[in-house]
């Protein structure tokens, strides 16, 4: 994670912290866990280890309990957001959450980051699949040029006529 960005995480998770406490006074069940694991740990669904660090700002009711909790965000919330931002942006190009992640590898690539360690940040399993960012052309790069383009090759006549001249001195 950018060393820029670790202050804000710590804010956000602090303020996911203030809130979670006013739920719990507010007599508000927190976040709904699993059967399973409601059963296994009673109380985990009161800890703040289990939260959604990004949680609705909304309560729900759970249909078997009928207590209160706090969910996560909408599946669509944030591309929602983006698909407005960009329009308020004027851009005309299709962007998705996807989007950021394919720039995110691309600049990585770009900057001279190991594959490996791009596949790692990525999370893909095989090295093939983080290749697919390499095809993308660095505007900034500039162009392998092989050491025979640099030879200056004379052109046909004038190697003919090079030639001709050799023969006409051996007669």
């Amino acid at each position: 994670m950018p060393d820029h960005l670790v202050s804000s995480l710590k804010r956000w998770v602090a303020s996911r912290a203030t809130l979670h406490a006013c739920d719990l006074d507010d007599g508000v069940a927190s976040v709904w866990l699993p059967y399973a694991l409601s059963k296994k740990y009673p109380a985990a669904h009161r800890d703040f280890s289990w939260q959604f660090l990004f949680a609705s700002p909304r309560l729900a009711k759970d249909p078997r309990t009928g207590m209160l909790h706090r969910h996560h965000l909408a599946f669509d919330t944030f591309q929602v957001h983006l698909r407005r931002a960009v329009t308020a942006a004027g851009l005309l190009k299709h962007v998705t959450s996807h989007t950021f992640r394919h720039c995110f590898a691309t600049h990585l690539l770009w900057a001279g980051t190991d594959i490996r360690s791009i596949q790692q940040l990525l999370g893909h399993n095989d090295v093939r699949t983080t290749e697919i960012y390499t095809h993308v052309r660095n505007p900034n790069e500039k162009r392998v040029e092989s050491p025979l383009d640099r030879l200056q090759f004379r052109s046909a006549e004038s190697a003919l006529s090079r030639r001709q001249r050799h023969l006409a001195t051996t007669d």
